[in-house]
């Protein structure tokens, strides 16, 4: 099962939990965010934004916890450059170091504590599960002893992001303004920046130039839209896509395999 809840302390980030109860790989679809991740099995690592889907793999009974961190909030929080990480699964030693080890350490005592009483979150669309994962990927149940090591990982992020004086207000506002349809011209010229200056400062917040960052914001609004009923061709034209046949290449760029593919079999 998978289940998320909005992150206390950093706004937009979420907090999710999931167990793996078979081999297929999950499809994680590019999203500019940046995410906190502890597995029962491979430790600490931060999952840097990707530029086409991911397929991730976990053995049976693998558990998950993974702090998903807003577009151009990221870099403040693990002190590097959102490029730096573009398209990675790294571990978290080889960015904090010793500090990385010590945090392993808390979360090993949290993963085995007793959870105060039910999560807050409720069971919903996930970054890896959202769209795409395979029905078999999470669990028809939860295990019940991750939720304080999703504690421990918001509670770290949030000094660290404070202690660097917290996220480049530009990212937020660059990412806001392209989800809402705002071309990268017209972005650029609401935040004072000439494209260069914006693309160099998208690279580091975002991990990629602003029109990646634009193209992948639109097809997870046209998503977004097509899972709520929307028919694709009325999707692709709210999302501002030429007509459903762009959404579709764009998808298939972008995610791997055609829009049908991600959105949940319609009964009738």
């Amino acid at each position: 099962m998978y289940r998320e809840r909005a992150a206390a302390g950093i706004g937009g980030a979420v907090v999710w939990e999931s167990v793996a109860v078979g081999a297929a790989p999950a499809r994680v679809l590019p999203d500019g965010c940046l995410d906190l991740l502890w597995s029962s099995r491979a430790g600490l690592l931060v999952a840097g934004p990707d530029r086409t889907a991911h397929l991730s793999v976990s053995v049976p009974g693998e558990r998950w916890v993974g702090l998903r961190l807003p577009p151009g909030t990221g870099p403040a929080v693990v002190g590097v450059p959102a490029d730096e990480l573009r398209d990675r699964r790294a571990p978290l030693t080889e960015l904090w170091g010793r500090a990385a080890a010590e945090l392993a350490d808390r979360l090993a005592v949290a993963a085995e504590a007793r959870p105060p009483g039910p999560s807050a979150g409720a069971a919903g669309a996930g970054r890896a599960v959202s769209l795409a994962a395979p029905a078999d990927v999470v669990g028809p149940a939860w295990p019940g002893r991750a939720g304080p090591v999703g504690a421990v990982l918001e509670a770290v992020a949030v000094a660290r992001l404070r202690a660097a004086g917290g996220p480049d207000p530009l990212g937020a506002w660059v990412a806001a303004r392209l989800a809402a349809g705002a071309t990268v011209a017209a972005t650029a010229a609401e935040v004072g920046l000439g494209a260069r200056a914006l693309h160099r400062r998208s690279r580091a917040l975002f991990g990629y130039g602003p029109k990646t960052l634009a193209r992948i914001l639109r097809m997870r609004r046209a998503l977004d839209l097509a899972r709520a009923g929307i028919p694709l061709a009325e999707a692709a034209a709210r999302a501002g896509y030429a007509d459903q046949a762009h959404l579709t290449r764009e998808v298939k760029d972008l995610a791997g395999v055609p829009p049908t593919r991600l959105l949940p079999a319609r009964r009738g």
